[in-house]
């Protein structure tokens, strides 16, 4: 009895799991690729999918819902250098080289008063939420390696923690009794890892001694330079070290009624990237 023979592909064939697309159906799918890449980004609410005028449109939107106001600051911003440079051209016989200069202008002053009242209108929305801090600490440079809520306890008091050119800096929000216990408690444990860098801790909120949401960014940034870039990249990688033992946090990151992905777009947007 013969045994029976597979038939061997020839040079041509081809296994439906390794077909070959022709030229013309790889350029169908790179083109129905495309065209799917471009209805995400259009529905995503990613700033990074966004274009430069869509991520304004997005804070004016953002800031608009908390800043009623901010229409007529905008239109105020954006007519005063006109009006201004056709005042001169009374004086000055050049009209159109100021209405131009007046126009540009009024552009640059509208959009310093959307980043301005944007950031005011963030720091009202999340005021006073658990997890706040974080909104504050994202307002930082990049210099800044920003970490949310390190640790908590069950009254949901948070700590925070930024590393930077300023040192390591702690943030604690939440009852002051309990959030300095908790703030000394986490202080210990970094002081084991920093080897000789000084700990700042700072207490967030609106009474004596604490220091207010909106002002949580700028006051870390007058810090003193204390770290080299290569410092901070050094303390970061021991930190981590002591991040890989703690237990998990009880509480989630972040202000709680908003996703990550929404407070990032709001600091970007107010960032004009």
């Amino acid at each position: 009895m013969m045994a029976e023979t597979k038939p061997r592909a020839g040079k041509g064939a081809a296994t439906p799991a390794g077909k070959k697309l022709s030229a013309a159906d790889a350029k169908k799918a790179a083109a129905a690729a495309k065209k799917a890449e471009k209805a995400r980004k259009k529905a995503s609410t990613d700033p990074a999918d966004m274009g430069r005028i869509r991520q304004i449109i997005r804070a004016y939107q953002l800031t608009h819902e908390h800043d009623k106001q901010l229409p007529f600051w905008l239109i105020g911003a954006f007519l005063l250098p006109i009006a201004v440079g056709l005042g001169i051209s009374i004086f000055w016989p050049h009209p159109l080289y100021l209405a131009f200069l007046g126009l540009t202008t009024g552009m640059m002053l509208a959009m310093m008063v959307l980043v301005r009242r944007a950031k005011a209108a963030t720091y009202r929305r999340y005021a006073g939420q658990a997890g706040s801090a974080e909104v504050g600490l994202q307002m930082l440079p990049k210099a800044w390696i920003s970490t949310p809520v390190i640790a908590a306890n069950r009254n949901r008091d948070v700590v925070h923690r930024t590393v930077g050119p300023g040192g390591l800096v702690l943030i604690g929000e939440g009852e002051p009794g309990r959030v300095r216990q908790l703030l000394a408690s986490e202080v210990k444990k970094h002081e084991r890892v920093a080897y000789g860098i000084a700990v700042t801790t700072i207490v967030m909120g609106d009474k004596q001694g604490q220091v207010p949401l909106a002002k949580l960014a700028e006051h870390i940034k007058k810090l003193p330079k204390v770290l080299q870039p290569n410092q901070v990249t050094d303390l970061k990688q021991r930190l981590r070290a002591l991040d890989a033992v703690r237990p998990p946090v009880p509480v989630p990151k972040g202000p709680l009624p908003t996703s990550p992905r929404q407070v990032k777009g709001a600091r970007q947007a107010m960032r004009g990237r």
